[in-house]
């Protein structure tokens, strides 16, 4: 199974376009140890010809640019390699990048009933019209294969599940952070090939739990939610009034943090991705960049591939 990094940061990318905070300078001076990295999404093939694309971000176009295994094969006047996309949950950094993928071209679409109906009360999504993107449900608990739009099967199969997460911020009617969590509005993917390697896909998530820990014991990598070092991290920096459990991500440090969750797990590569602009993990220099290599975990940047 061959995965790429089209995009590791959170909403806004970093540097975010409105931030002027030291880390964002940092990214913007050209600083080698604060890469700059798009919204949060992966390629994935199990052949490196076909592939299939975890979430959509609304950096979707220069990532493609970015990304030669996701150009036109040489001699193709029209089309690309891109044969799925899965949705893992409704949020903006994970549906935008549909509009880019307009051009006539085809390819299947999965995702929870909820996000899907979502897409369905949106008109703006009817520029995918069905049977060249047909909708497929993927409904928790149930594997089957990823296939393209006309239903030949990608090579790869994919095993949705429930996590912690919160309604997207557009639909949200209320500040209470418990009226606000629901279990079919984030999924994760746990994806094998058919050689057995197992991929799983995290990039929201609010607790870690004995169930979840369970779900992903085993996997040869896993890229889960590093939206936020500290619970209070944007209060602190004076960036916004919300913290991270009230947005719906589990903090990646402290006793009850993503590092100390996951350490009986066994694991093969344990990525980070979904980053905040304001969690120091992104600047390589930094102590809590350290931190995160000396208890196992790497933390994704764009153009990053890994091969399982």
């Amino acid at each position: 199974m061959k995965v790429r990094v089209l995009g590791a940061a959170a909403g806004g990318g970093f540097p975010q376009w409105n931030c002027g905070c030291a880390m964002c300078r940092k990214a913007r001076a050209g600083d080698a140890h604060a890469r700059p990295r798009t919204q949060a999404s992966l390629a994935v093939s199990a052949d490196g010809i076909r592939w299939v694309l975890l979430n959509a971000s609304p950096d979707l176009p220069c990532q493609i640019a970015q990304a030669p295994c996701l150009h036109p094969a040489p001699g193709v006047l029209r089309g690309s390699p891109i044969a799925a996309v899965v949705l893992t949950g409704a949020d903006i950094d994970c549906i935008t990048g549909l509009l880019s993928l307009r051009e006539g071209h085809e390819f299947g679409l999965y995702g929870p009933a909820s996000v899907l109906d979502i897409l369905r009360r949106n008109v703006i999504f009817d520029v995918l019209p069905a049977p060249r993107v047909p909708r497929r449900v993927l409904d928790a608990g149930a594997t089957e294969d990823i296939c393209d739009a006309r239903g030949e099967p990608l090579g790869l199969r994919v095993t949705p599940f429930r996590v912690g997460g919160k309604i997207p911020l557009y639909t949200e009617t209320s500040d209470k952070i418990e009226e606000l969590l629901s279990p079919d509005a984030v999924i994760g993917l746990d994806i094998t090939d058919a050689a057995g390697h197992r991929l799983v896909f995290i990039p929201g998530c609010n607790a870690v739990t004995d169930a979840l820990r369970a779900r992903v014991d085993g996997a040869d990598l896993l890229f889960f939610d590093g939206t936020l070092w500290q619970d209070d991290e944007m209060i602190r920096a004076g960036l916004g009034h919300k913290t991270g459990a009230r947005m719906g991500h589990i903090s990646v440090s402290g006793e009850a943090g993503t590092i100390a969750a996951f350490a009986p797990v066994k694991l093969g590569r344990r990525i980070f991705i979904h980053i905040n602009n304001t969690n120091p993990i992104l600047c390589d220099d930094s102590p809590e960049a350290a931190q995160v290599r000396a208890a196992g975990w790497e933390v994704a940047h764009d153009g990053m591939e890994v091969t399982t």
